[in-house]
């Protein structure tokens, strides 16, 4: 369906559909950028789409990054335009804002799942028990506003490996890296309580303290490609490697994942919240392509009936929403419930699965 068509039946609906591309084209299959790690669940319910509806081209999935994807998706409404971006974090407010002032205003965020950012090393290759402390000093660049000077694991803690430090992760465009900052790296530096006081005098230099790692390639950046990062640490048995915990279940065998604070990173450990590395993963839809996007709609129904536990999608590592949770998104996705700043401001929903999830954990221990 041409969006020019589309036009006239998007305005008298009341939507802010621009025109077409500046060439005058149109667009028949459905377009989603974003999240590498959202990708393998967006290209598997893509290739689901495909078979249930062999009259309709084919999803369109790019590996972007989170925040190119993002960028990408707020550019505006049209048919040069992409009509969903997949997230590994969730849409910052300052992004909604560009959205809106492009005129992507209305917009349905979902929830798909949940996921761990995993580290790892090959099978058989260098093994360890970490903790966002040891984490944060060994990847900061100035821990705790100091000089970096560790060189190996043993510097860090000596109970680690005297090895040298070779991490392999994501970029700063993705979203995995956001989460280890946030999930890992912020949590290791508040736990000296020097950066208290700083967040309270000085939150840039405290987001800078916490946050930015060291650039003297002890990390390495591989890029939006989390199989190359499971290649590097293949070839290397000292390495170790962070990427979405979707990665270490596809190369069970061949990868082996380290514990956090003693919680290994596995399907129930991050569907109950137990593994510090647990976060969810989202689709961002605009609201304004539903009607001028051929399928649109039933890739989202596709999503729907892809994603519970011990679903397709589980068996290729996406962790499955609480039921609570889960029944709350298939209400979004049938009736396109509208983001606001304001929900963004608030994490009622994550919190509200984090006490889910415990509850249910706490009855099954009682159970067994």
């Amino acid at each position: 369906m041409k969006f020019t068509h589309v036009l006239a039946l998007a305005a008298s609906a009341g939507l802010m559909l621009t025109a077409c591309d500046s060439s005058g084209g149109s667009r028949e299959s459905i377009r989603a950028v974003g999240s590498s790690t959202v990708y393998p669940f967006a290209k598997q319910v893509a290739e689901s789409f495909s078979r249930s509806n062999p009259g309709m081209r084919s999803p369109l999935i790019e590996s972007t990054g989170t925040g190119g994807g993002i960028a990408l998706f707020c550019q505006g409404v049209g048919a040069d335009t992409p009509d969903m971006a997949n997230a590994s974090r969730r849409m910052k407010v300052s992004e909604f804002e560009t959205c809106q002032s492009n005129g992507v205003t209305d917009i349905t965020e979902i929830q798909v799942g949940l996921d761990g950012i995993a580290f790892a090393s090959t099978t058989g290759g260098i093994m360890m028990s970490l903790t966002p402390e040891i984490v944060y000093k060994a990847l900061a660049a100035n821990p705790y506003g100091e000089e970096q000077t560790s060189e190996t694991w043993a510097d860090v803690d000596p109970s680690l490996p005297d090895v040298p430090i070779l991490v392999y992760g994501p970029p700063s465009t993705s979203g995995t890296r956001d989460a280890l900052k946030e999930l890992v790296l912020t949590v290791g530096c508040e736990s000296d309580p020097r950066m208290e006081a700083l967040k309270e005098s000085d939150e840039d230099a405290f987001d800078r303290t916490c946050t930015e790692v060291r650039s003297d390639g002890k990390y390495v950046d591989q890029g939006e490609q989390d199989n190359l990062i499971v290649q590097k640490i293949q070839g290397n048995k000292n390495a170790v490697g962070i990427f979405g915990y979707s990665y270490l279940e596809e190369n069970e065998g061949r990868v082996q994942g380290l514990p956090m604070n003693g919680v290994d990173p596995t399907y129930d450990n991050i569907a109950s919240f137990k593994y510090p590395g647990a976060r969810p993963l989202y689709i961002y839809v605009k609201q304004a392509h539903l009607q001028a996007i051929p399928g649109l709609q039933q890739y989202l129904d596709q999503w729907m009936s892809m994603w519970d536990k011990g679903g397709p999608l589980a068996k290729i590592g996406l962790v499955a929403l609480p039921a609570g949770a889960m029944e709350e998104m298939t209400g979004r996705i049938k009736s396109h419930g509208k983001l606001t700043a304001a929900d963004l401001e608030s994490d009622g929903v994550l919190e509200a699965e984090r006490a889910e999830a415990s509850a249910a954990a706490g009855g099954d221990s009682a159970s067994e």
